[in-house]
This record gives structure tokens, sequence and C-alpha cells, in this order.
């Protein structure tokens, strides 16, 4: 069942699908390098086959190359960038 609320302040719900459960990994895996992220839950993704796999990022704890990019995609203000 889905939760209808939203995460918590600074965390996405992030949704995998694909055709197997080793390329949803992979991208989970490359998820989890650059956040911290919960422990991975995976289901079937539908009739056809493949596979769903759900875990929350937490962006607020951001790791190398993320934090980099987080910082330099920040909106402008002033002329500087938002810290």
């Amino acid at each position: 069942m889905q939760s209808t609320e939203p995460p918590s302040d600074g965390h996405a719900e992030v949704r995998i699908v694909a055709a197997s459960p080793e390329v949803a990994r992979r991208v989970a895996e490359i998820l989890r390098h650059c956040f911290a992220a919960t422990e991975q839950r995976s289901y079937p993704a539908g009739p056809d086959g493949g596979t769903r796999l759900d875990l929350t990022v937490d962006t607020t704890r951001p790791a190398e190359p993320a934090q980099s990019w987080l910082e330099t995609s920040r909106p402008m203000e002033d002329g500087h960038r938002r810290r």
C-alpha cells in the first residue's frame, strides 16, 4: 500500500522500475553512493515482468558527487549562490 503522505523535509521517495532486479539494484547503489538512503524494497513491476524498487533518500546528507552538484545547482540570490 502506498503512503499518501509526502516524505519529511529533505527526503525524497524514489521508485526505480527496470527489466531486471540487477539493473534496479545498480541504479539504487548509485543513489546510495550520493545520498544517505533507506534499505531498498523491491516488488514485481507488473504482469509483464520487471522489478520495481523503492527507497527513500536523505538529501540533507549528500555525499560526493551529489554534494557539489547540489551546491552549484542552487538558485542565485542577489548575485550569490544560496547556502
